[in-house]
């Protein structure tokens, strides 16, 4: 009896080495093979190659602080827990290069401290968020910091983590949104930071475009991304010389045919054009200083080139429902103008018209005083219609008039019928010169230029509103507001996203465009179902494992007595 218990003590012992052994080779095998599996439907969990790649070309420390601990609400300790397991994945593919921590900014006794790293984050770009719990019948509010400080090689970037969506429904929507982009944000951040040889892009001047004050949000936005500066054509035919792209934002003048030549042979030889144009011309002065003005066609005589390209501008003003809100002084109110806000249907607000990564997940756009557009055939060009107005859209012909006092008008929701009105495309392909064989005199003249009478396959976006890239400023601090922020609703549109996605596009930097449209669904619990079966769940999880470890027990204890008893 004893000797067997002997062998079986042996047995034991051997088999406890056994699976040692074989979890200390599996730990050392770890250590130089890595693999992990995403099990979820939309591979939440699975970086994409170009992240990857980036990732493991790191060659130093990438440092980020998230902004993003404390005890919060459920739906954002799951945005919490969600960025912290995607950066356990970048960091597993930077080879120790990437570090991060999470951060309560205000987790510090001391107020003055706090207030002081509250301003500093604000100063970076960083906006607070003020969150309501209302679990388990309480209610209370924490003001929380969402956002991420990349660092790289003494360089900063920054990424609001969440943001609200002006067409999102409730907060589960927007930290469902805000997941999604996850990967594109952070990953956007160290490109940022770690971006050595910047593309040149080129603002064109000298035909009453957008100056550097109206101009000078996207101007610096795009400068984070690629080197940014201003040209003035002027005849001169080498004057875009060495741009991957230009932008043409808001002419309010014609151009003459050399400029016109200029731009047409910089496309053929394979660069990349932003217009970003106003069909339609609206003295808005007139209409504040007389409450009346008309919409006429803004003669850029840009038609016949944009038509050669696969476009066609159409001389007609939108109205729309789904629109902005404007300051109207109804009167006098204790002393002071009364100012309330009111519907103005030609400041329409535009949603994405396709599933295409430049507008895919954006939020709401806002315009001002847009025309239309219709593609037009042109070989071997493909369209892709990017933006288009509501399903409640009315157009005028031009001259249109416009009166002010239209803004304390119910519309008639009858007369807005002309549905989804095209008015912004993107089109891709190989274009024809609009001066295949007939290159005038005055170009001929002194032309020491290449001419190519058809492009190497290239891109182009043509939006009918320049008022999408006008930022608002303040004349007394001379303080620039964002693209596509409202300060009378206080409201931040998805202007800049827009013209920074068109940008990255036509640069072929579409890598970080994918990542912003992939779609990531979150299995949201029911929360109706939850507080009635509240208490069915938690005897459920409370009761069942004791059940378990008793009924384990209880059988262990007659196998043991079974086996000893003899």
């Amino acid at each position: 009896m004893t000797q067997k218990k002997s062998i079986r003590k042996q047995k034991d012992i051997i088999m406890v080495l056994v699976v040692i052994s074989i979890l200390l080779l599996i730990n050392f095998s770890a250590s130089f093979l890595f693999k992990r599996f995403d099990l979820t439907t939309e591979k939440r969990y699975t970086l994409s190659e170009s992240t990857k790649e980036l990732l493991k070309k790191l060659d130093d420390v990438v440092y980020i602080k998230v902004y993003l601990q404390g005890d919060f609400n459920p739906n954002f300790t799951r945005l919490k827990n969600e960025t912290k397991e995607i950066l356990d994945e970048f960091r597993a593919y930077s080879n120790d290069n990437l570090q991060y921590e999470l951060i309560n900014p205000l987790d510090n006794p001391n107020k003055e401290e706090t207030d002081k790293i509250e301003k500093q984050l604000f100063d970076k770009g960083i906006m607070p968020e003020q969150i309501v719990d209302r679990s388990n019948q309480k209610v209370s509010e924490t003001l929380i910091w969402p956002g991420a400080i990349v660092t790289y090689k003494g360089k900063e970037s920054v990424w609001q983590i969440f943001k609200r969506q002006l067409s999102a429904q409730s907060e589960e929507q927007n930290i469902n949104i805000s997941v999604q982009e996850l990967e594109y944000g952070l990953i956007n951040s160290i490109k940022k930071t770690t971006l050595l040889k910047k593309p040149e892009v080129l603002f064109v001047e000298g035909h009453g475009e957008l100056d550097t004050i109206r101009g000078a949000d996207f101007m610096r936005s795009l400068t984070e991304y690629y080197n940014v500066s201003r040209v003035n054509i002027n005849h001169k035919l080498y004057a875009l010389k060495g741009a991957d792209a230009i932008v043409i934002a808001q002419p309010d003048s014609m151009f003459d045919e050399k400029d016109k030549f200029i731009i047409d042979q910089f496309i053929m030889h394979g660069g990349k054009a932003l217009w970003l144009l106003e069909p339609i011309y609206v003295n808005r002065d007139t209409l504040t200083t007389r409450g009346f003005s008309l919409g006429f066609k803004n003669e850029l005589n840009l038609d016949d080139i944009l038509f050669k390209y696969g476009v066609r501008l159409n001389q007609v003003l939108v109205q729309d429902l789904q629109c902005a809100q404007v300051p109207v002084n109804v009167g006098i109110k204790k002393g002071q103008p009364d100012v309330k806000p009111f519907h103005w249907n030609y400041y329409p607000l535009i949603l994405p018209a396709a599933n295409h990564p430049i507008v895919k997940n954006l939020d709401l756009i806002r315009t001002e005083y847009i025309g239309t557009l219709d593609t037009v055939f042109a070989k071997d060009v493909t369209k892709t219609i990017l933006l288009q107005t509501s399903r409640y859209t009315k157009t005028l012909p031009t001259p249109a008039r416009i009166l002010a006092a239209q803004v304390k008008l119910k519309p008639q929701e009858s007369q807005f019928k002309n549905s989804f009105q095209n008015v912004a495309c993107l089109l891709e392909g190989s274009f024809e010169s609009n001066y295949k064989n007939r290159i005038t005199r005055a170009i001929l003249e002194d032309s020491i230029f290449s001419f190519k009478d058809k492009s190497v396959p290239t891109k182009m976006i043509v939006v009918t509103d320049g008022d999408i890239a006008k930022n608002e400023f303040n004349i007394n601090t001379g303080m620039i507001y964002p693209v596509g922020y409202d300060r009378y609703s206080n409201q931040q549109f998805a202007n800049k996203t827009f013209l920074l996605n068109c940008m990255n596009y036509l640069l072929d930097d579409e890598s970080l465009l994918h990542l912003r449209s992939r779609e990531v669904k979150l299995r949201l619990l029911d929360k109706k179902k939850i507080a009635t079966q509240v208490s069915k769940w938690k005897l459920t999880n409370v009761g069942l494992p004791l059940l378990i470890i008793i009924c384990f027990g209880i059988i262990q204890f007659y196998i043991r007595k079974k086996k000893y008893s003899k």
